[in-house]
């Protein structure tokens, strides 16, 4: 009975591969901030006259507020009242979905035909 074998990747297409995946995860992680689709928010909730009960900070956030330097409301009003909203878009959501269960098939059937022919090779076809 022949030993399996698997096939094995050059040093320069395992170099490929590595420049490939911190291209692709920094460009995941990058795009998104530079397109604007994630980060900061966008819209502040303004209060006109803002004061710490209108914030609704309760004397301890107060406390640590002045400790980083907002000595009043209206000197942490953005930074409080900047909130991410989020907000769901329905199609997109099911289109991810889709997309995801598609790969996830397609990687199964993939992996078990690899699967089933190691299994072949290994076994000469004998079940």
């Amino acid at each position: 009975m022949a030993k399996y074998t698997p096939p094995e990747q050059s040093r320069a297409m395992q170099v490929i591969d590595i420049i490939f995946l911190v291209i692709a995860i920094f460009a995941a992680l990058w795009l998104p901030l530079q397109a604007g689709w994630a980060g900061a928010a966008k819209e502040i909730d303004v209060v006109e006259n803002p004061t710490w009960e209108a914030l609704k900070q309760t004397p301890a956030m107060v406390e640590q507020w002045v400790k980083l330097g907002y000595a009043d409301a209206a000197a942490a009003h953005d930074v409080i009242q900047s909130r991410f909203h989020y907000n769901i878009d329905w199609m997109e959501l099911i289109i991810m979905a889709l997309v995801l269960i598609g790969y996830f098939v397609f990687l199964f059937r993939a992996s078990d035909k690899e699967y089933r022919e190691v299994i072949d090779e290994k076994f000469n076809g004998k079940k």
